[in-house]
């Protein structure tokens, strides 16, 4: 596919996500009857073993700092659905102001992060990594803080797992997914205000 960058942000304003296909080198639209979110009010936790990491702050947070390296760390595992041309793709959508990285670091070692666009209102989050135990989890936490004080409506996690779950992570349908989609990227927000921001879709 190309990196037609208004017709992929208009697939995911109606519901839909990339995937590598099963040749794992080509890229395709996918979508799912059930959605996970991470809820952002009083229904979101975390393990209590990050209590002890958050205390005492052993991570320092970033935007974008280094987003083609959370990209990598992604996408380096056995099996991935991030393949070369939807790195490329992701790339274009960060210079476009729509693709994000939410990084934890320990000094200038990468400790982990969360991929994900921000449209409008609305965080989908793609995937997450980690390099030091604990660095992806503290990144969930602290990114669902900034989204709060953003002022985002929608935290999208796609698809539902046992680790997605232990952070309150609850599914809903497609109808209510496109419901809650349509009244999120209708909002005017900001996710990385030095990064250039993209409109508010029609």
């Amino acid at each position: 596919m190309d990196y037609d960058i208004p017709s992929i942000i208009q697939g995911y304003a109606q519901g839909y996500f990339l995937m590598a296909n099963d040749d794992n080198r080509t890229v395709g639209w996918y979508s799912s009857r059930s959605r996970a979110i991470i809820p952002l009010d009083h229904r979101f936790r975390y393990p209590k073993s990050l209590r002890r990491s958050l205390n005492q702050n052993r991570f320092e947070v970033a935007i974008n700092r280094d987003f083609p390296a959370v990209i990598e760390g992604c996408a380096d595992r056995d099996s991935t659905w991030i393949c070369e041309d939807l790195k490329q793709i992701y790339l274009e959508l960060h210079k476009a102001g729509w693709a994000h990285s939410f990084e934890t670091w320990q000094g200038d070692r990468l400790a982990g992060g969360v991929l994900g666009l921000a449209i409008g209102g609305a965080f989908i989050g793609e995937s997450m990594f980690y390099r030091i135990p604990e660095g992806s989890k503290v990144a969930m936490v602290k990114l669902v803080d900034h989204l709060r004080a953003q002022q985002f409506a929608l935290f999208d996690a796609q698809l539902q797992n046992h680790h997605l779950a232990r952070f309150g992570a609850y599914t809903i349908d497609d109808r209510e997914y496109d419901h809650r989609l349509d009244a999120a990227v209708a909002l005017s927000r900001s996710f990385a205000p030095a990064s250039p921001q993209p409109p508010v879709l029609d």
